[in-house]
């Protein structure tokens, strides 16, 4: 690595430091960036100096938006009164793939992990109580579709116990449904998931 020139090093060090990247991809990664034309690599490096600068935060779910709101939260089609907690922008985006979900969202940015030191007040729960607060009868329904671990579950538990302390709340409170995925053989399901595959059995 010493014989490289030190801005392609430079480049190679910050890529190692991206997550699940290695040093032999960092280092690929840095030489196909050195055969790029010009024009694209300034261009790519003006999208990353604008990533700060113009992406913020919507102050009403907490997505990634350009704007102040969000274009899910301005769409009128959008059903306001059914709200799915996700943990990241990427669950939420999940959702949006298969655009079956038409209700909102309220982004955590996080989950409550003790070992690691992050607790309620270090995500957006209480930005989501204030606003099933605020909509008082607008939001019928939480969907809590926090991620399917120890975390997760805590995660989902402290919220579900928090709305039902709101005065006059009326919302209903879900969980998303756990199960076999679609194709899959029942020998290779791990006994918590058969185990909740029943507890969520439906008539058919």
């Amino acid at each position: 690595m010493n014989t490289l020139p030190v801005p392609l090093k430079k480049l190679i060090d910050f890529f190692e430091k991206l997550p699940a990247i290695g040093p032999k991809t960092a280092k690929r990664l840095g030489f196909y960036l050195l055969r790029m034309p010009q024009q694209d690599l300034e261009e790519a490096a003006q999208n990353l100096l604008n990533l700060k600068k113009l992406v913020r935060k919507c102050t009403l779910c907490f997505n990634l938006s350009e704007n102040e709101i969000c274009s899910i939260c301005s769409d009128s089609k959008r059903d306001k009164s059914q709200v799915t907690v996700v943990e990241d922008v990427l669950d939420l985006l999940s959702f949006e793939t298969g655009n079956q979900y038409t209700g909102v969202y309220h982004v955590l940015h996080g989950r409550i992990d003790p070992l690691n030191y992050i607790g309620p007040d270090d995500i957006y729960i209480f930005q989501l109580l204030e606003r099933i607060k605020i909509a008082k009868e607008e939001i019928q329904e939480v969907i809590l579709a926090t991620n399917p671990n120890m975390e997760g579950e805590a995660t989902a538990m402290y919220i579900r116990n928090k709305i039902a302390e709101i005065p006059q709340t009326t919302c209903k409170i879900t969980r998303l449904a756990y199960g076999l995925p679609i194709g899959a053989d029942l020998e290779f399901a791990d006994y918590m998931t058969l185990q909740k595959a029943i507890e969520g059995r439906r008539s058919f």
